[in-house]
């Protein structure tokens, strides 16, 4: 099509040589410098309808390696948290023109398969990465070879235990726990028993989450014993079986403490089927969550805002692409709600973030 066009312009007789404007773009280098760069002749020896067609196709091709290409890999999908957090993300990219490659393992216990997701962005040559590690230890290497070979990383949701990355951008999960410790105590006036719907070993958010719990009701709530442990390894039904063997064997249990999405929707599932007066304090949000908090099968959740997380870290992997400085350790805060405030102004809008507008 270009031969077809460039013939048709050199056929017409009249046309003048042209005098390439070496005018400035914007503030920015000369734009027939940047195209000669990106590979444009040196010296365009024709009319100027031929000239003008290769100088906007060279510059097509400037516009298409500025673009910058994010690669985000979550733990998994399925979660309305990682959708939100998805949304996000997207939206930082737009804001910017930039890609959002978003791949994610099918489960949240796969860090195989997330290990495998994240070598094969640094193969393909991103231009950063933000990652949220299933595991604290295994995912260490993957992250220290990105560093290596000079693509940002930056770590959201959940830590590492590696210093190479150029930002950590995540909810301040000890506190979090500590949050929902201060809620158990209160609840149970300081005095009663609780048991704890875990998530996963190696998941250093939720293992912080489980940790400030612990730490705050020995402190604050002596009198509050832990009287179960169980692991629902970041699945609905197996949540549920955590929460019903532990119903099944405390059955004068004052209160439980789920510690994220997938636990709380498993401890909730398990009272309602029992009828169960046991005092729930969860972790994250959904609508089915929320609904359970109107009713009353919950008494409060501990959440976050996945929506910025992801906005966020999109935005400190592209300053960190361009050089700019970007601040390390970026704790992001949890707050607690209940039926009382979830009608606030600012609960709704952390609570639903227009994530249709940006997954579509």
């Amino acid at each position: 099509m270009m031969k077809a066009v460039a013939a048709s312009v050199m056929a017409n007789n009249h046309i003048e040589r042209p005098t390439l404007r070496r005018e400035r773009f914007d503030g920015r280098a000369e734009p027939w410098r940047a195209c000669r760069r990106a590979g444009a002749p040196a010296t365009v020896r024709t009319r100027r309808g031929f000239a003008v067609i290769l100088l906007a196709v060279a510059c097509f091709s400037c516009a298409r390696k500025d673009k910058k290409i994010v690669a985000v890999v979550p733990k998994g999908n399925a979660q309305m948290y990682w959708q939100s957090l998805h949304a996000g993300a997207n939206k930082a990219g737009r804001e910017d023109g930039a890609e959002i490659v978003w791949s994610g393992p099918p489960s949240e216990t796969d860090y195989n398969g997330q290990l495998q997701i994240v070598d094969a962005m640094i193969n393909r040559r991103v231009d950063a990465i933000v990652l949220a590690p299933i595991d604290r230890k295994v995912l260490v290497n993957v992250v220290e070879r990105a560093a290596r070979e000079k693509i940002p990383v930056v770590i959201t949701d959940s830590g590492i235990d590696t210093t190479q990355y150029a930002a950590r951008v995540a909810t301040d999960n000890f506190h979090a726990g500590e949050i929902a410790a201060e809620r158990v105590g209160q609840i149970l006036n300081s005095k009663g028993t609780v048991a704890m719907v875990m998530v996963q070993p190696g998941g250093a958010s939720t293992m912080a989450r489980e940790e400030g719990f612990e730490k705050k009701l020995a402190s604050a709530y002596p009198g509050v014993r832990i009287v179960a442990r169980q692991y629902g390894w970041a699945d609905f039904t197996k949540s549920l079986n955590a929460a019903e063997n532990i119903l099944t064997a405390h059955p004068d249990l004052d209160a439980i403490f789920a510690s994220n999405e997938s636990s709380t929707v498993g401890a909730a599932q398990a009272i309602k089927a029992r009828g169960s007066k046991v005092k729930l304090v969860g972790f994250d949000f959904s609508p089915m969550l929320l609904e359970d908090l109107k009713s009353g099968v919950i008494d409060s959740l501990v959440v976050q805002d996945p929506f910025r997380m992801g906005y966020e870290s999109v935005k400190a992997a592209l300053a960190a692409i361009q050089g700019k400085p970007v601040r390390k350790e970026q704790d992001m805060p949890p707050r607690l709600i209940d039926r009382n405030s979830l009608s606030q102004p600012d609960v709704q809008a952390q609570l639903n973030p227009d994530v249709k507008k940006y997954l579509d």
